[in-house]
């Protein structure tokens, strides 16, 4: 086999081979991540059409607030926001009410704070 990089991207990450060493590189995957530090996932699916799932993980017990913005910043909806034991968490956003577009959900929990991106497209 010719030496040579390829990587694929899915649902959960990156995964990388260099195939002359037949070295594989895998992102860390829900149940093997460090449980010392925070976690926010992307969306599945992206783009959603109406709902999607956003998952995170708080290493701490803390107040945790998870917004959604629109593109100009504006907040769309409050999803949680209610003090929450150390875990992993899931829920769901429904988009039905809202037209196509750019939306940014955000966490907050203790002093972490992450923003990420999906597309809402019907």
């Amino acid at each position: 086999m010719d030496s040579g990089f390829g990587y694929a991207v899915g649902e959960l990450g990156l995964i990388m081979k260099y195939y002359d060493d037949s070295v594989t590189f895998n992102s860390p995957v829900s149940g093997l991540l460090n449980p010392d530090n925070f976690y926010l996932y992307q969306n599945f699916p992206n783009p959603f059409n109406p709902t999607t799932k956003i998952s995170w993980q708080s290493p701490v017990s803390s107040w945790q607030t998870l917004k959604i913005f629109d593109l100009l910043g504006n907040e769309v909806k409050t999803l949680v926001n209610e003090y929450r034991p150390a875990g992993e968490y899931e829920t769901e956003f429904d988009g039905t009410r809202l037209p196509s577009g750019v939306y940014f959900y955000q966490l907050r929990a203790g002093s972490y704070l992450e923003t990420k991106k999906m597309v809402l497209l019907k």
